[in-house]
């Protein structure tokens, strides 16, 4: 008969594999000094007696303090990170019994000496695990090369590099995403001789690499299948009035009247979406991304067709829970991690859950 879990003692283990309870200790919580035949012994043991560690019990016993800390872009409520920030929060009161605390830390996107300096100011920190939205590979690489040398795991966010060796990345396969994004565009406006892709840009450059990737996937998508449909591209610039907007948007419009179906791969459809509203354009429609509350506000109303929603709280979330599991519990965790693509529409937009965990 296999022994309950909690009646296992290293005393017990011990005894059964023939060594000291200090080889078992060691064994038990991956410490070095350990031979190889040993090992085995303890190993065999653990096997046969069915033993099973409570690693929430052993990490409360040790009553220690641990720090992640979360470099993303800074922004000005934008909610994609807005969500991300949530989960963080949310994670970090999940496993506030172990003394867990995240800290996020806020580097300028395009700026190669912010993600620099605020990335020494985590080092500095001497921090137990890192959520990193990465900048450059280069850049980022400089860093994570700090964080391996120091042996302190971390997990990618948004964008994944798997040449850096993260311990986890949490994310859409944004390549998959812009492909998906393309064919659903495609079962109506199929007909379309051209479609627009608008680009919400700062500085000229797109602001995230997931929507560079989305994009690569979404003309992947459009050459395989519509060659023949033209992909026209109107940028607009990030934190502009609604009064900018509205001139840019009625002038394309109003030169390119054959154009009835737009697309954006980023969470602002509802800059084009609102504008179609007020000026009561009924032909025309737009498709997004992010559940968030303007967006889902033109997809009831009907300027924009469909939103594909991205689970960013979900990301935030399970970044600092992957590196309590793996650093605070000692578990394995998943190295790749993809969300959902989650397709919503007018009618199913109402039933949508925000923290699917």
């Amino acid at each position: 008969m296999k022994q309950m879990v909690e009646k296992i003692r290293i005393k017990d283990i011990a005894q059964r594999a023939g060594v000291s309870v200090g080889t078992v200790d060691r064994v038990l919580h991956e410490r070095p000094n350990v031979s190889p035949k040993a090992r085995l012994k303890v190993e065999n043991a653990l096997k046969e007696m069915n033993y099973q560690p409570n690693m929430y019990a052993s990490a409360l016993a040790y009553n220690k303090s641990y720090t992640f800390q979360v470099l993303i872009p800074k922004h000005e409520q934008v909610a994609y990170w807005e969500e991300i920030e949530e989960g963080v929060k949310m994670a970090q009161e999940a496993s506030r019994d172990f003394n867990v605390k995240a800290n996020i830390l806020y580097y300028e996107r395009f700026d190669e000496n912010s993600f620099i300096s605020v990335s020494q100011e985590c080092l500095n920190s001497h921090p137990d695990g890192v959520v990193i939205v990465p900048a450059d590979l280069e850049v980022t690489a400089h860093f994570t090369d700090k964080l391996h040398e120091l042996g302190i795991p971390f997990v990618m966010l948004d964008s994944y590099m798997p040449d850096l060796k993260p311990l986890a990345f949490f994310g859409q396969d944004s390549f998959s995403s812009g492909y998906f994004a393309a064919r659903m565009l495609m079962l109506i406006a199929n007909k379309e001789s051209e479609i627009l892709l608008v680009k919400l840009t700062m500085n000229g450059r797109v602001v995230s690499k997931q929507q560079d990737n989305r994009e690569v996937g979404f003309r992947h998508y459009m050459h395989d299948h519509f060659p023949h449909i033209k992909i026209s591209e109107l940028e607009l610039p990030l934190d502009c009035s609604r009064q900018i907007y509205d001139k840019m948007l009625e002038q394309f419009f109003s030169q390119n009247p054959n154009i009835h179906h737009c697309i954006t791969l980023g969470s602002k459809a509802h800059v084009v979406g609102d504008f179609l509203l007020r000026t009561n354009r009924r032909d025309i429609q737009i498709m997004g991304y992010d559940m968030v509350g303007k967006n889902a506000k033109c997809l009831r109303e009907g300027s924009v067709s469909f939103l594909i929603a991205q689970h960013a709280y979900q990301q935030g979330y399970s970044c600092i829970d992957a590196l309590f599991r793996a650093i605070v519990l000692k578990k394995k965790v998943q190295p790749v991690n993809y969300m959902p693509i989650e397709l919503l529409t007018r009618e199913n937009v109402d039933f949508y859950r925000r923290t699917q965990l």
